[in-house]
C-alpha cells in the first residue's frame, strides 16, 4: 500500500462507493479555522493515546491522515505503520491542497 494519496484520488474513492476514515492530525486552533465535513480530529500529539481506537477504525476502513501541508500526516501514517495499522495513507498536500483541487469554500491560511 502506498503511504500517500491526492486529495481527488479520496475524493474519487468515496464517489466510487469506498469508505474512508478522514482523521486531521492538525491542532485545534488549525480546525476551528477549517476542517473538512467528516473528519476526525486527532491532534498528532494525541495519536498514540488513540491508537486503539485508530487500529480499530483501520481494521473497518481506510484511514485517510491529514494535516496542513501533508508533512505530519506522513509522519503520522509511519508511526502508525510501525505500531502494525497498515491500512492508513497520508493525504498528500493536506488540507491546503484539498482547498485548491477539491473544495475552494474549504479557507486556506
Amino acid at each position: 500500500m502506498l503511504y500517500e494519496i491526492s486529495p481527488k484520488e479520496v475524493v474519487a474513492k468515496k464517489d466510487a462507493g469506498e469508505k474512508l476514515c478522514l482523521v486531521d492530525v492538525r491542532e485545534q486552533f488549525e480546525w476551528d479555522i477549517c476542517h473538512i465535513e467528516g473528519a476526525n480530529l486527532v491532534p498528532m500529539n494525541t495519536v498514540p493515546q488513540a491508537l486503539q481506537q485508530l487500529e480499530a477504525q483501520a481494521d473497518e476502513t481506510t484511514l485517510v491522515v491529514y494535516c496542513h501541508h501533508g508533512v505530519r500526516s506522513l509522519n503520522v501514517v509511519h508511526w502508525l505503520r510501525a505500531q502494525g495499522v497498515e491500512n492508513c495513507v497520508s493525504m498528500s498536500g493536506g488540507i491546503d491542497r484539498w482547498s485548491v483541487e477539491v473544495d475552494f469554500n474549504v479557507p486556506r491560511y
